[in-house]
C-alpha cells in the first residue's frame, strides 16, 4: 500500500509501505525524521524519512484487529510510539536500542474499539489520552516507579467517543519571563457519536466537564483538534 507525506519543503512524496491492507494513519515524530504508519493488516511500521529516502525499520505486531491510530511521544521521553486498535487495546512501544522495539505497556481497560489517542503536552509529563467506542476516555500517566496510572471518564459520550485532543499546557497569554509562575493547564476536548463536542479539565483528582458544545453538529463528530497556541 502506498503512503504519501509532505516534506518541510512542501513537496509531496509517495512510497510503498508494504502494508497489506488499508492504511488508517501516518504520523511524523517531533523532528519530522521518523514516520509511523498503521493499517488494517494489524501492523505498525516505523520508517526513517530523512531527505528523499524512506527506510523501513521493522514491523510492530501484537494487535488482533485493524490499527486505527499511532502517535509519537515527545522526544524528551525517548523514542515511544503509541497505537490503538479495534481490538480494544492500546500499546506503547519503545525503541530501547537501534531498531529494537519493546512493548512497554498494554492498556486493556476499554471494552470496545479504541478510536483515537493523543499525547499530552510534554510539560505535563508522559501522559496519553484514549477515546473509545465504549463511550469513555482515559488518561494514562507514567509514574516514577515505572507503572501507569489510569484516570477514566466512563460516560463521556453516549454511543461512543471518536476523538480526543489536548489543550496547550501553558495559556497563550503567558510570556517566557512569567512562564515559571503560570499554573499548567490539564484540559482536553472529545468528540462523539452523540453529535457533541465536550471540553474537560482536571481538577487535581478527577476529570470534570467544563463545557458541553451542543447544537453544533447534527451527526457523529469524527475528529477534534485543539489549536497549538
Amino acid at each position: 500500500t502506498t503512503n504519501s507525506f509532505t516534506t518541510a519543503s512542501t513537496r509531496t512524496m509517495a512510497f510503498d509501505t508494504a502494508h497489506e491492507d488499508m492504511i488508517h494513519d501516518a504520523q511524523l515524530d517531533y523532528y519530522g525524521r521518523r514516520l509511523g504508519t498503521c493499517s488494517s493488516d494489524r501492523t505498525i511500521k516505523p520508517f526513517d524519512v530523512t531527505g528523499d529516502r524512506q527506510v523501513y525499520k521493522t514491523d510492530l505486531r501484537g494487535h488482533e484487529g485493524p490499527v486505527w491510530r499511532v502517535a509519537w511521544a515527545h522526544p524528551s521521553f525517548g523514542s515511544i510510539l503509541a497505537s490503538c486498535s479495534y481490538d480494544r487495546m492500546v500499546f506503547l512501544w519503545k525503541e530501547t536500542a537501534e531498531n529494537v522495539w519493546n512493548k512497554i505497556h498494554n492498556h486493556t481497560q476499554h471494552t470496545s474499539s479504541v478510536n483515537s489517542i493523543a499525547w499530552a503536552p510534554h510539560e505535563l509529563g508522559l501522559s496519553l489520552a484514549t477515546a473509545s467506542s465504549d463511550g469513555s476516555f482515559a488518561v494514562l500517566t507514567h509514574q516514577p516507579e515505572d507503572t501507569w496510572a489510569v484516570d477514566s471518564v466512563l460516560d463521556a459520550h453516549k454511543i461512543g467517543c471518536n476523538a480526543v485532543s489536548w489543550a496547550p499546557a501553558v495559556p497563550p497569554a503567558s510570556t517566557q519571563d512569567s512562564a515559571q509562575h503560570v499554573r499548567l493547564s490539564r484540559r482536553l476536548v472529545t468528540g462523539g457519536c452523540d453529535h457533541l463536542v465536550k471540553i474537560w479539565k482536571n481538577d487535581g483528582d478527577k476529570w470534570v466537564l467544563e463545557q458541553d458544545l451542543q447544537e453544533v453538529h447534527s451527526d457523529w463528530v469524527r475528529d477534534v483538534a485543539w489549536a497549538p497556541n
